[in-house]
């Protein structure tokens, strides 16, 4: 394995070790290199180098890469920063609307159209302030000119605005035909919102790239219904992610205190939320006194106590042969990532990695098949290198 510089902004991982080490600020800034096999971490699975690329991140988001090999980065209070080469290259995107950064809100998920390369559009998802101190999950894409956000165009909105800052959901992934789904909170104070057709909180949705909505969807028909409607009964959707190999659709939720779910989405499904859950409320009480009922699925696996589910990906890559075809899920309570040992579709067992890295708020799988993820409180990108 060649050398590969590696910094250690807040901690060093020990190799066999369980927890992270912390450093002084002094130390943190040395480089270590080469890397060898003595500061790798053992997993379950797998022997990996943990390679730190940034470490001055506030809030960050979401992150995709671009056909010229750049990587965009969004920070919840409104910047999106561009990297190349897995370094930061002092610069980022200009021009970007005004973002609602209250709370739970702000500048969130990024991705780049399935085909970048011909139309060069990037979606964004963010929270929008509406009249009376209302707010909204909007989705808008938009070109780069140079380093400047040109061509904006808002797609959708979640409606009506809600009088909450929490629970925005905010996912953005493509299938293989070139619809666009995005997540939407149910906003946190009114939990019904979830199994309400009429409005756009705490469901799945799904669009064409340009905003307009599929005839086959499956509740346009329904009178009074939100016509972007994919699944309904979504908590707080954090989550998503397309398997274009198998055609399926997974998302990972937040429960209130535990209860968060992994998952697999099928039209026009209803996944429950509030009526059946794994979880209490934060007040210790019951939410509901069930976890099952016929029309409303089960989710592949959940979390009790919560570990607080963010953003995942599914192990596409050869890189990583011994976790091909798992789903990594963020950690943001619990602090790590979270390793779901999938057989198909079935959920199995769950591994812990990279205890207390920090609040993990996406892991992604880079072009060239590496993973990445992005931390808020140690504000760290990590790479991760197989070994064996």
């Amino acid at each position: 394995m060649k050398n590969i510089k590696r910094y250690l902004p807040i901690a060093l991982f020990v190799a066999g070790a369980s927890t992270w080490i912390s450093c002084s600020p002094k130390e943190a800034e040395v480089a270590i290199e080469p890397i060898d096999e003595t500061y790798a971490v053992q997993t379950e699975k797998m022997l990996i180098n943990v390679d730190t690329l940034y470490t001055e991140f506030e809030n960050p988001w979401g992150m995709t890469w671009l056909s010229d090999g750049r990587m965009l980065v969004t920070e919840k209070k409104g910047e999106i920063l561009i990297f190349k080469d897995d370094k930061f290259t002092g610069e980022k995107i200009q021009g970007l609307p005004d973002f609602y950064t209250k709370g739970q809100s702000g500048l969130l998920d990024i991705t780049a159209h399935p085909k970048f390369d011909e139309n060069g559009w990037i979606y964004i998802s963010y929270g929008k302030l509406m009249p009376d101190s209302a707010s909204s999950t909007t989705i808008m894409r938009f070109k780069l000119e140079g380093g400047n956000a040109v061509n904006q165009e808002e797609l959708i909105q979640s409606l009506p605005a809600w009088k909450s800052n929490q629970h925005y959901g905010s996912r953005i992934v493509f299938d293989n035909d070139g619809y666009l789904y995005y997540s939407s909170g149910e906003r946190g104070n009114t939990p019904t919102n979830a199994q309400d057709l009429t409005n756009s909180h705490g469901k799945i949705h799904r669009i064409h790239d340009d905003g307009r909505i599929p005839t086959d969807n499956p509740f346009v028909d329904t009178e009074g219904a939100v016509a972007s409607i994919w699944t309904y009964g979504n908590r707080n959707p954090q989550g998503l992610y397309f398997d274009k190999e198998n055609n399926k659709l997974y998302e990972s939720e937040h429960g209130p205190q535990g209860g968060d779910e992994l998952n697999l989405l099928e039209k026009g499904k209803n996944y429950g939320w509030p009526v059946i859950t794994w979880g209490i409320g934060y007040d210790d009480k019951p939410v509901s006194d069930i976890q099952e009922k016929e029309g409303m699925e089960q989710p592949l696996t959940y979390y009790v106590p919560s570990i607080a589910t963010a953003g995942m990906t599914m192990i596409t890559s050869d890189r990583y042969p011994a976790w091909k075809g798992d789903i990594l899920i963020g950690a943001l309570k619990k602090m790590h990532i979270n390793r779901v040992d999938m057989d198909g579709s079935k959920a199995l067992s769950q591994e812990i990695m990279l205890q207390d890295i920090g609040r993990v708020r996406q892991v992604s799988q880079s072009p060239d098949g590496y993973i990445y993820a992005i931390t808020e409180g140690t504000g760290l990108m990590v790479k991760l290198i197989p070994i064996r």
